[in-house]
């Protein structure tokens, strides 16, 4: 089939690369334009635009793909079906109109749970035990549209945010290229999403990492998991932010599942402290203090005075 491929961050590249590995043509690639970075506010390629640099791929890059001169070039391009994996834009019913058929999303969801920008952080930080991909038809509305395909996989303890992003991402890239043909062939059937069992969420901000310690230790391990790699959970030591990268339950039924006040230290170990929670004991095991690079807690602790009864805030 003839494709036009709409994507942007590293999640939208191994989609693009399989389609191409697989003998799609991909008639034109659409990304968002250029961004500044760093200090000298260079303008950026998108990851997904150097994939398509590599490869000798036309590229469009709208300010808004609904301005008449894109929609005007998306409809020259005389394609069978747009694919669409965090693009950053939403498209019109005009442009969801354009090819024969239609436009696909892959979403890092199992639809219709977690609509929206953050799939991937949400299911962790609520303690899910599984996840997937959905390919679904596109519609105007926001991931509403109908589920074409699905592929679930279980969610890991020590998984992040981080290497779950990276197994969804190659799920998807896989799923996609076995759609592709079944769709051209009429082989799936579109099954409307259950709106009442329709759950939404937004984008992840810098102060929803922030670790309140009345929480459960369950909750808590989620959240460092959750916002790992951006934008990490973090608390205060002494002034300082204090970024905790990892984390687990302690469930040793001793003297540290003892509780106590939330925020303070419990006890600690040649590799790890324990942080009296709302609910449980938090075993901390890695960590960056501000103005410091990130170590384990074996590492911080041979510069570093930390004790019980310290308070984390």
């Amino acid at each position: 089939m003839r494709i036009v491929y709409m994507g942007t961050p590293d999640f939208s590249v191994p989609p693009l690369e399989k389609m191409i590995e697989n003998g799609h043509e991909i008639v034109a690639v659409v990304t968002q334009p250029d961004k500044p970075k760093g200090r000298s506010d260079k303008l950026m390629p998108s990851p997904v635009k150097e994939c398509a640099l590599k490869h000798g791929l036309k590229i469009l890059q709208p300010v808004k793909i609904r301005e008449k001169e894109t929609v005007e070039e998306l409809k020259s391009l005389n394609a069978d079906i747009f694919v669409v994996a965090a693009f950053g834009q939403i498209l019109s019913q005009e442009v969801l109109d354009i090819p024969k058929f239609g436009c696909i999303n892959i979403h890092a969801s199992l639809l219709p749970k977690y609509r929206g920008a953050a799939p991937i952080q949400m299911c962790i930080l609520n303690g899910d035990k599984t996840t997937g991909v959905t390919i679904m038809q596109m519609n105007a509305g926001m991931d509403t549209g109908d589920i074409l395909i699905t592929r679930e996989i279980p969610i890991e303890e020590e998984d992040t945010a981080g290497t779950l992003f990276d197994k969804l991402m190659y799920l998807g890239a896989d799923l996609v290229v076995e759609a592709l043909p079944m769709i051209e062939k009429g082989e799936l059937t579109p099954v409307p999403q259950n709106d009442a069992e329709a759950t939404k969420c937004g984008k992840i901000s810098k102060e929803m990492g922030h670790i309140d310690w009345n929480d459960s230790a369950e909750k808590i391990n989620n959240l460092v998991r959750g916002m790992n790699p951006w934008p990490s959970a973090y608390t205060g030591l002494n002034g300082k932010m204090l970024k905790i990268w990892k984390a687990g339950i302690c469930r040793i039924a001793d003297e540290k599942a003892t509780a106590g006040q939330p925020g303070t230290i419990n006890s600690v170990s040649r590799d790890s402290f324990f942080v009296n929670t709302g609910d449980g004991i938090l075993e901390v095991t890695e960590i960056q203090l501000e103005g410091k690079k990130r170590m384990p807690v074996s590492a911080f602790l041979a510069g570093n005075s930390i004790g019980a009864g310290d308070k984390l805030q």
